[in-house]
């Protein structure tokens, strides 16, 4: 089928396009390169830089025509929006909105959209979370996230737009920004390559939930003709604190000095993990990459891009 991916020249985005293709679907990318690159990109994988808020995505919708959309696309970082939680809801409610509106006029079947697995959820109340735990946001950025699945599920009930929604946990895998506020793994790596210390906030037995950039790819794959109507979290199933994340990062680039620590920043939750049954019986999915595993090939893509 055609499948127009946002943000499909980002990090988690491009690693999707990667298994649409391989996988036979026809895919088309819509991305404002703000934190993607075209390198990330088969060249046969045709771009569009455009942002969710341009004016002009509902033509450009209207004129692909996709079968399905897996919506990528947003403002990330939870100290972002904290910081700023109007541009936070403009990129990540406004122009999803943007783009459920052009989806309906356009005749999309479906949208599987990128939700967060840690955000929504807030501190746990219990463990692991399921997706019946109470939506609780600790920052401007879990709430952005939650309120577009309200959206979802009101243009099935209004339109009939198909959708499934993703709720990941902490994705992690080669492409990963290392300069941004996300994403630690790629911080850490990129900080131990060059011989920095990294800073980890708060005590470090902070716990979270680590799945392989290409689990969630393949998670996103089958949700094309799956799981319609349904909330599933995709992780690992299984807590890591970051101390041990930092342990097994300093084996593996051979970085032997300790962490810096600092101060606990203001909207992240302090221990999560969630649970995946429903993301194995709805979809046939679990992930197949390990933490040790995927952390190694992590660590020797950074060696080979230059990061050290």
């Amino acid at each position: 089928m055609k499948v127009l991916v946002t943000g499909g020249a980002g990090f988690i985005g491009s690693h999707i396009v990667d298994a649409l293709c391989a996988a036979g679907h026809q895919v088309v990318v819509v991305d404002n390169l703000s934190t993607g690159r075209r390198q990330n990109l088969r060249p046969d994988v045709p771009l569009h830089p455009l942002d969710l808020r341009s004016p002009d995505l509902g033509d450009l919708i209207r004129a692909e025509r996709p079968e399905c959309i897996c919506h990528q696309a947003a403002q990330a970082s939870v100290s972002v929006s904290v910081k700023q939680p109007l541009l936070d809801a403009e990129i990540n409610v406004l122009g999803s909105l943007r783009l459920l509106e052009a989806a309906r006029q356009a005749g999309v079947r479906k949208i599987v959209y990128a939700s967060s697995g840690g955000a929504v959820y807030g501190e746990p109340r219990y463990l692991p979370c399921d997706e019946d735990h109470p939506i609780a946001p600790l920052s401007p950025y879990g709430v952005s996230k939650y309120i577009v699945e309200l959206y979802l599920r009101l243009y099935r009930d209004l339109y009939g737009l198909a959708y499934t929604v993703l709720r990941y946990a902490n994705v992690y895998g080669p492409r990963q920004d290392p300069y941004g506020e996300a994403g630690v793994v790629a911080i850490f790596t990129c900080q131990m390559l060059r011989g920095q210390r990294p800073t980890i906030f708060g005590d470090g037995e902070q716990q979270r939930d680590f799945v392989y950039v290409t689990d969630v790819a393949r998670a996103n794959l089958l949700a094309l003709t799956a799981a319609d109507g349904q909330v599933l979290n995709i992780g690992s199933g299984r807590p890591t604190t970051v101390n041990a994340l930092y342990q097994h990062l300093s084996r593996l680039t051979g970085f032997r000095e300790p962490p810096v620590y600092g101060p606990p920043r203001p909207g992240d939750v302090y221990r999560t993990y969630v649970a995946i049954e429903r993301a194995r019986h709805h979809l046939g999915w679990q992930p197949m990459v390990d933490l040790e595993t995927g952390l190694a090939a992590t660590v020797a893509a950074f060696r080979e891009s230059g990061c050290g």
